[in-house]
C-alpha cells in the first residue's frame, strides 16, 4: 500500500527541519491527505487507459474495456481480447497494444509485483521495460501503490513549478536542478512531492 497518513505526515515534519522552506509551506497550506493506490496490475492498467484524457473520460472507457474483456481487472481476460475489440471499447491502438504488452507481461509472471526490485531504480527498469509504462508512471505506482518513500518524480511539471514556489526560486527548476537540491531531503522525497501537489491544490498560482 501507500504512504499512509502517520508515515505521510512523520516523513514532512522531519523534512520541514531539514528544510525551512517546507516547514514554513505546512504553516500556510495545512499538511495533505495520503495518495494510496492498488498494489499491482489494475492500477498500471488504469494509467495506460487514463493517459491523456479527462478522469471523467477515462472512467467511462474503462467501464468498456471492463465490459470488453469479462474484467479488465484480469490480466489474463485483457491479454485474450482482441486488440480490434479494445480499440472498439475505445483505447487508441496505441494503448491497446501497450495494454495487451501489461497484460502479458503480468498473466506469464515475467512481471511480478511481489518480486519487484528493493531498489527504487531497478524497480523503475522493470516497469519500464514494458510498453506504454514510462519512469513518470513507474515513479508514481511506486510511490501510491508500493509506498516507497524516497521515489522522486522529479520530471513531474508540477512538482517543479511547486517546489520552485516552496523554495522561493526565480524560475522553475529543470528536473536536473530538481533532483540536485532534493538530495538532502532523502529519504522523505516522496513526501516532498505529494506536498508539492497538495500545495498547487490550495495555493492559487
Amino acid at each position: 500500500m501507500g504512504i499512509d497518513t502517520d508515515r505521510l505526515h512523520a516523513a514532512l515534519g522531519a523534512l520541514g527541519e531539514i528544510e525551512p522552506a517546507f516547514a514554513a509551506a505546512i504553516d500556510r497550506v495545512g499538511l495533505p491527505a495520503p495518495r494510496i493506490s492498488e498494489r499491482g496490475f489494475v492500477t498500471l492498467m488504469r494509467a495506460i487507459v487514463g493517459q491523456q484524457v479527462s478522469i471523467k473520460a477515462a472512467a467511462a472507457i474503462w467501464a468498456r474495456v471492463d465490459a470488453a474483456t469479462g474484467g479488465a481487472d484480469d490480466p489474463a481476460r485483457v491479454a485474450a481480447t482482441d486488440l480490434d475489440a479494445l480499440r472498439a471499447a475505445g483505447l487508441s491502438r496505441q494503448k491497446a497494444l501497450y495494454a495487451h504488452s501489461l497484460a502479458e507481461e503480468v498473466a506469464t509472471g515475467r512481471l511480478d509485483f511481489d518480486r519487484l526490485p528493493e531498489d527504487d531504480e531497478a524497480a523503475i527498469a522493470e516497469l519500464v521495460r514494458v510498453k506504454g509504462i514510462g519512469r513518470w508512471t513507474a515513479e508514481i505506482y511506486l510511490l501510491f501503490a508500493e509506498g516507497r518513500q524516497d521515489v522522486w518524480p522529479a520530471g513531474d511539471l508540477a512538482v517543479q513549478i511547486e517546489i520552485g514556489r516552496i523554495l522561493g526560486l526565480d524560475a522553475r527548476p529543470t528536473e536536473k536542478r530538481l533532483r540536485a537540491l532534493a538530495e538532502p531531503w532523502r529519504p522523505h522525497r516522496g513526501p516532498a512531492a505529494i506536498f508539492a501537489w497538495h500545495h498547487r491544490k490550495i495555493v492559487p498560482i
